[in-house]
This record gives C-alpha cells, structure tokens and sequence, in this order.
C-alpha cells in the first residue's frame, strides 16, 4: 500500500489542484468575415485557415 513520506501541506495541495480548474473557451474575431472562431482552428464558414483556402463551402440547398 502506498504510504506519503511526508505531509502535504494545504497550500501545496491548493497549488497543485489549481491547474485542474475549467476555463471558458476563448475565441477570436476572425479577420475576413468578423465571426468568432477558435484560435488555430479552421473558419467552417469560410474554410479558411491562416490566410489559405483549405476546405471547399458546400452551397445551402
């Protein structure tokens, strides 16, 4: 069975667990059309991703 050597104190477990917190999303305005995307993620929209045309848009029907 897995015994600690030593106590860990309250700051130490505190500092530890504070990298497990959620974060929001953050997102950012795109430049071509002004729609709010994920940073390094490709505009579905537009299918565009860092200056090139990298997916072709299908037409609404």
């Amino acid at each position: 069975m897995a015994v600690p050597k030593s106590k860990i104190s309250r700051s130490r477990r505190g500092m530890r667990r504070a990298t497990d917190a959620l974060k929001a999303p953050s997102y950012v305005e795109d430049k071509n059309s002004g729609e709010l995307r994920r940073p390094h993620h490709i505009d579905l929209k537009t299918g565009m991703y860092r200056g090139r045309q990298v997916l072709t848009v299908k037409e609404n029907a």
